[in-house]
C-alpha cells in the first residue's frame, strides 16, 4: 500500500524539496502552502506529478489545518508522517522587535508546528502507528547574534518534541527533530524578516557586522535536497532516534557545544560572527 505524508511549507526550499524527494520514492504527498494562488509556477510542477495534492495551508489557521488533514485522509485514505517544516526567520535586536512581530513568530513557528501535530495525533493514535517529523535547527541548540526570537522558537520545538516523543511511545507513534545549519534556501530572504533599528541607532554597528558574518555564513550552506533526504531517512528508518542533523556544519557545531564549556564555545561564536 502507498504511503502517504503530509508537509507544511512546499513553497519553496526545504519543504519543497522534501516533497519532490518523497513524491520520487513513490510517497503519495500532500503539499500545502499558505498562498498557492501566489505560487503559479510552483503549483503547476507539483500539481503536474503524480499522487501529489496540494493544499492551501496558513498554520496559523486552525481550522486550515483541520481541513488540510481532513482531505489528506479523505484523498488517500490516510497519513503515514507528518513533516512540520512551515516557519521563517525573525531577525534583528530584540530590543527592536515589536510585540506583534514576536506574536506572529511564535504563532508560526510554535503553535502552528503544535496545532497540525494535535490535528494529525488522533489519526495516528488510531491506527497506533505514525512519524511526526519537526523541522528545527541547529539553532535549537546553538545561538547567534541577532535571532534570539527565531531561536527561542526552535528551542521550543526542541523541548516540546523531546517530550511529546516520551507520550506517544505506547501508540507507536515516532517523534523527529530535524536540525540542519545554513541551508541555500530562501530563508535569508523571503523566509526572513528583520526588526527594525531606525529609533535605535545604538544598534546599527553592531548589526551591521554581525549580519556581514552572518550573511557570508548563510552562502556556504549545504543545500536543501540534503535536508530533504534526512527528512526521509528519519521518516523511514523505524528507530527510536530522535535527532538528526543533516549537513557537515550542523554535526560540527553540535558536537563543539556538547564537548565545549560554555566559556570557550562562547567564545568561538563570538569570533565568528564578528561580535
Amino acid at each position: 500500500m502507498t504511503k502517504t505524508v503530509l508537509i507544511t511549507g512546499t513553497s519553496s526550499g526545504i519543504g519543497r524539496a522534501t516533497a519532490l524527494h518523497f513524491q520520487r520514492q513513490g510517497w503519495n504527498v500532500a503539499a500545502t502552502m499558505r498562498s498557492p494562488d501566489q505560487e503559479a509556477a510552483k503549483v503547476d510542477s507539483l500539481t503536474k506529478l503524480e499522487r501529489v495534492i496540494l493544499l492551501k495551508l496558513d498554520v496559523t489557521d486552525y481550522s486550515a489545518i483541520a481541513s488540510a488533514v481532513n482531505e489528506t485522509i479523505d484523498r488517500f485514505g490516510g497519513i503515514n508522517v507528518l513533516v512540520n517544516n512551515a516557519g521563517y526567520g525573525m531577525f534583528g535586536t530584540f530590543e527592536a522587535a515589536t510585540p506583534e512581530q514576536i506574536q506572529r513568530q511564535f504563532s508560526t513557528n510554535v503553535f502552528g508546528l503544535m496545532e497540525t501535530t494535535r490535528a494529525v495525533l488522533p489519526h495516528f493514535r488510531d491506527r497506533r502507528n505514525g512519524v511526526i517529523v519537526n523541522v528545527a535547527s541547529v539553532g535549537g541548540r546553538v545561538a547567534f547574534p541577532l535571532y534570539s526570537l527565531y531561536h527561542s522558537t526552535k528551542w521550543a520545538i526542541e523541548g516540546f518534541s523531546e517530550s511529546l516523543q516520551h507520550e506517544l511511545l505506547d501508540f507507536n507513534i515516532r517523534v523527529k527533530i530535524i536540525e540542519p545549519g545554513p541551508i541555500k534556501t530562501d530563508f535569508y530572504e523571503r523566509s526572513a524578516y528583520r526588526s527594525s533599528n531606525s529609533n535605535l541607532p545604538e544598534y546599527d554597528a553592531f548589526s551591521d557586522r554581525v549580519l556581514a558574518k552572518l550573511n557570508l555564513i548563510g552562502n556556504t550552506g549545504a543545500s536543501p535536497e540534503i535536508v530533504a533526504k534526512t527528512i526521509y531517512k528519519a521518516s523511514t528508518d523505524n528507530s527510536g532516534k530522535l535527532r538528526y542533523p543533516p549537513d557537515l556544519l550542523a554535526k560540527q557545531l553540535l558536537f563543539a557545544r556538547k564537548l565545549l564549556p560554555d566559556f570557550l564555545f562562547t567564545k568561538i561564536i563570538r569570533r565568528s560572527t564578528g561580535v
